[in-house]
């Protein structure tokens, strides 16, 4: 008898998330911590909370992700989105509120890469005439 689970990825920035759906009573694992003590500020546990809140399944699911690369910021809209592709293999219904909370587009945005000659991206080296 196989437990049945849900998985998903989602990627933000350079973080990559992978998201474990459990039928349960909402505990949460994040790379073997609790959710308060792996994220501590409350708006990105508010974050990858977001897609349980869409589709009104709050405390139906035990959650485990394994996440790595980039900062919080990142890890934890990685997990929002991995959350929100899983729940989708649990009822395809929930595709409806999920696009409408825009909690299913993956966000593009990367960081620019430095250019030579210059010290960043896009800053330059003071200009002198002479």
């Amino acid at each position: 008898m196989a437990i049945e689970q849900y998985h998903a990825i989602g990627r933000r920035k350079t973080s990559v998330a992978r998201v474990y759906l459990r039928p349960g009573n909402g505990t949460w694992k994040v790379n073997g911590r609790t959710l308060e003590d792996y994220l501590p500020r409350h708006v990105l546990r508010q974050s990858a909370n977001q897609p349980f809140g869409a589709t009104e399944t709050q405390g139906q699911y035990d959650v485990i992700v394994n996440v790595n690369g980039g900062g919080l910021r990142g890890q934890a809209d990685a997990i929002r989105l991995g959350i929100a592709r899983a729940l989708l293999k649990v009822d395809e219904g929930f595709r409806v509120r999920l696009r409408a909370d825009s909690l299913l587009t993956r966000d593009p945005r990367e960081v620019e890469r430095k250019k030579p000659g210059q010290p960043g991206a896009r800053k330059k080296f003071q200009f002198s005439k002479r």
